[in-house]
């Protein structure tokens, strides 16, 4: 199964796609203009049953197989949402919208799934059925959650289910791979603490907030340093500061603070939200100031059913030969993690060779991983229904 002729001879129209997606890029849940043209493009190419507004703004498309003795159903995921980020990649096809970008490849996964998706309508050489699933709002809102909400398992008949990811610093055509934990649980907290203000001539008049603030943000690193086991992995960082005055003379009396907890294991992840809390409300209470933490549960772990990611290596490793399945886990979070917790299944990363890492405004996709990616998602209908 290598790299399928098929994706050559389409590699200019995928390619086009991924470009004019490339070009006109959309936020979140508003992705009207690309879904439409998903749901066209399905539809052109006979697909049995083309749904829209599934999690809002997410498209499904099914493709039958030539037989259905088996019963299967697979799914196969792609997102279609850009980042606000202003485009410094040079590229032609650059975005054509002010502070919108597809800085993390969404176009080239949805470009590829559709090259797939056409292929799979056409040659119908399995024996089950292909679920192509468009999903809105990875990069923050929850689509992958929303998508399952709205009954996407179940309205489908889905059983297992497929993702892919591009990866800069990859080299194209290889697959990275692993058993277990791919991506990290992503949480939010907010930490709003409460003293007294005053004159900054005369702190001890003051319960200094500032000053309690920063002690909380030294004592968080506490929580991966000494609390959980170092063969763990967690990351706690505090990425902004913000005080209710900006003058330079005076104390503030509120200051209220934001972050993300990263964690690979649920039971971590269980603890570091009640360190978290703890930390911030002791701390506080050593200088007689208050803190109040609204901790908010984000991304879960993205968990790979072991039996599923060994099969997606082999796929991967007969279209392309070069595979590694001992990849390090990644502290970024996916919300393809809410579809794994409902269905086996596994995520794979697909090398994009020498770019800038995705969310930089100089990132690109490489065109040439398009057979490769396209190539893998019908294999893995293929092989994991075959015909016959």
């Amino acid at each position: 199964m290598p790299v399928k002729n098929r994706f050559a001879e389409l590699l200019p129209e995928i390619t086009a796609w991924r470009h004019d997606f490339h070009r006109h890029p959309e936020l979140l849940f508003d992705v009207h203009r690309t879904a439409g043209k998903v749901a066209d493009l399905l539809r052109s190419f006979g697909c049995d049953e083309v749904v829209e507004g599934i999690g809002r703004t997410g498209v499904v498309g099914t493709i039958k197989g030539r037989t259905d003795r088996s019963g299967r159903v697979i799914g196969l995921r792609a997102d279609m949402d850009a980042l606000p980020i202003t485009e410094a990649s040079g590229v032609d096809h650059a975005s054509e919208i002010l502070g919108v970008m597809h800085a993390c490849g969404h176009d080239g996964h949805t470009a590829m799934l559709l090259g797939a998706a056409k292929y799979l309508a056409e040659t119908r050489n399995f024996d089950g059925t292909a679920v192509v699933i468009f999903q809105p709002a990875e990069e923050g809102g929850g689509g992958g959650r929303e998508m399952v909400a709205d009954g996407l398992m179940d309205r489908f008949g889905i059983q297992e289910v497929y993702g892919m990811h591009n990866m800069p610093g990859i080299p194209v055509g290889q697959f990275d791979i692993r058993p277990g934990a791919m991506m990290a649980a992503a949480d939010q907290f907010d930490i709003t603490v409460t003293g007294k203000g005053g004159h900054a001539a005369k702190p001890h008049d003051c319960i200094d907030t500032v000053l309690v603030a920063s002690q909380i943000v030294v004592a968080l690193q506490s929580i991966a340093s000494r609390n959980v086991n170092p063969l763990k992995q967690v990351v706690v960082s505090v990425c902004t500061m913000k005080c209710d005055t900006e003058a330079h003379n005076v104390i503030p009396q509120v200051v209220t603070m934001r972050g993300t907890a990263r964690t690979m294991d649920p039971q971590v992840q269980d603890f570091v939200e009640a360190r978290v809390k703890a930390i911030a409300e002791g701390v506080a209470a050593t200088f007689g100031a208050t803190a109040t933490v609204d901790y908010r549960r984000g991304y879960p772990v993205t968990m790979n059913a072991p039996e599923n990611a060994h099969f997606a290596a082999e796929v991967a490793r007969a279209i392309s030969g070069r595979v590694n399945t001992e990849a390090e886990p990644m502290m970024g979070a996916e919300d393809f993690s809410f579809m794994l917790n409902e269905r086996p299944g596994a995520y794979i990363f697909l090398g994009n060779g020498d770019t800038p890492m995705v969310h930089h405004p100089a990132y690109r996709f490489d065109d040439d991983a398009i057979p490769f990616g396209s190539s893998w998602y019908a294999g893995m209908v293929e092989a994991r229904m075959p015909a016959g």
